[in-house]
């Protein structure tokens, strides 16, 4: 299938509407998560509900894997999963979903400036006006505050973290381990950091008596669960799929759909959005777009 050829047929577009609502769910799935557990504790139950389900498909592809891979293999779990997930949940402490699923498409972005401060890939000049315009957008959102007011909101950081440990995670795979399969990287990596996620949950006294006698507890998990289970090992079943149906092009304009499915679950759940906030979102999502803008041939 060639780049810029759209896929024939409804299963692609199928999956990619699918791919699209998970996702963009998983914020407000986060949101209700930190309900009733703290940000490291959603972090880490989400990495146990993925990694438990996970877990069988890792072993059998375990074996497939060569000694020398285990340490580069770690890189995706710790990047791409782990550390992301406490970030996403520590930003959301003290900012709405909807903004952090915008925040969320800054991954194109910081893949490029990785890729070309690390892997020294080139630039093209619409890509750096896209990571400029991005830059703006993103400005936005850090300075917009509750009613509408101009502050300095450092959680966006977080979140700004974790796109660039995506970042990070992408460029690594490409570079380091791009002779495994998709499914071997995200299987296995995750099976490598689940004992840290696991240990850090079992170190917090008495949170297993906490769930059994705590109702919003018990809410709070099935959320959490629903986001490790659904919103990571599922989707990343979908999203290879998707990939070997179709083109990355066409995959990646999930980038631009998930912020729209996350601000309408903040928006039925009471979340405000003020004019700098929709500046913000246009700044970045057209930053997106001229990241990932294929130059023409002639």
């Amino acid at each position: 299938m060639k780049e810029d050829q759209l896929p024939s047929g409804p299963m692609p577009w199928l999956l990619l509407v699918i791919l699209t609502l998970i996702w963009g769910s998983s914020f407000i799935l986060i949101k209700k998560a930190l309900l009733g557990f703290n940000a490291p504790q959603v972090g880490a139950l989400r990495v146990i509900s993925a990694g438990i389900v996970l877990l069988p498909i890792a072993l059998i592809h375990l074996r497939k894997v060569k000694p020398k891979d285990y340490l580069p293999l770690f890189v995706p779990g710790f990047t791409g999963t782990l550390l992301p997930a406490f970030f996403f949940a520590i930003a959301q402490t003290r900012i709405s979903s909807g903004v952090t699923g915008v925040l969320n498409a800054l991954t194109p972005m910081f893949t490029l400036i990785i890729g070309v401060l690390i892997w020294k890939k080139k630039a093209l000049r619409t890509q750096l006006l896209g990571l400029l315009l991005g830059f703006i957008g993103s400005v936005f959102l850090i300075i917009a505050g509750e009613s509408g007011a101009v502050t300095i909101n450092s959680y966006a950081f977080f979140v700004m973290a974790a796109t660039l440990c995506y970042g990070i995670n992408l460029n690594f795979i490409k570079s380091r381990l791009y002779h495994l399969h998709p499914v071997t990287i995200t299987s296995v990596s995750l099976a490598f950091v689940l004992p840290i996620a696991v240990i850090y949950i079992f170190t917090n006294d008495g949170i297993i008596q906490y769930i059994m006698t705590n109702e919003q507890a018990q809410w709070s998990l099935l959320s959490v669960s629903v986001l490790g289970i659904v919103g990571t090992a599922i989707a990343l079943v979908i999203f290879n799929h998707l990939v070997q149906l179709t083109s990355p092009v066409f995959t990646s304009t999930v980038t631009y759909f998930i912020p729209i499915v996350a601000i309408i679950w903040g928006l039925w759940d009471g979340e405000n959005l003020y004019l700098l906030h929709y500046i913000g979102m246009v700044g970045i999502l057209g930053g997106v777009y001229l990241v990932n803008k294929k130059p023409k041939l002639n």
